[in-house]
């Protein structure tokens, strides 16, 4: 493969710094609500809490990979390192233990209100678009 097609293309900087920041957001989301940062934690309801903090241990490390998964991948991706596909990957298999958490075992969308399963749906939109992303740079050699 010649030097000029494993090039990295503009997009990839400007995709990677913003797969970072948004991920980064569900970071400090996830983290805050495991420490249970009360200046983050006061903005829910006493239901909401209780429902956050009553999640079974599968569930939280479901959430983890699923967040950490998907910061990871976007560091890669700044990187250019192939691993990336594999990082959004374990990221999405965290989404659907944690999907199915709380929208089929629980009724976490009641709870959450009406954007959830709409904010829901647009970070898997976002996650797929990373993966998918990630797996097109790979095999072009942008990724190594």
């Amino acid at each position: 493969m010649s030097e000029q097609a494993a090039k990295a293309p503009v997009h990839l900087w400007i995709v990677g710094v913003v797969a970072v920041l948004w991920n980064a957001i569900g970071a400090f989301d996830y983290s805050a609500t495991q420490l249970r940062i009360e200046a983050y934690m006061s903005a829910f309801t006493p239901e909401q809490l209780e429902y956050f903090y009553s999640f079974p241990a599968w569930a939280v490390a479901a959430w983890a990979f699923g967040v950490w998964g998907a910061l990871l991948g976007s560091i890669a991706l700044l990187l250019r390192k192939a691993w990336a596909v594999w990082a959004f990957g374990i990221s999405i298999a965290g989404m659907v233990l944690t999907t199915i958490q709380n929208f089929m075992l629980t009724d976490g969308a009641a709870l959450m209100g009406p954007g959830a399963v709409a904010f829901s749906a647009f970070i898997w939109v976002v996650a797929l678009f990373l993966f998918f992303y990630a797996r097109t740079m790979a095999k072009r050699g942008v990724l190594t």
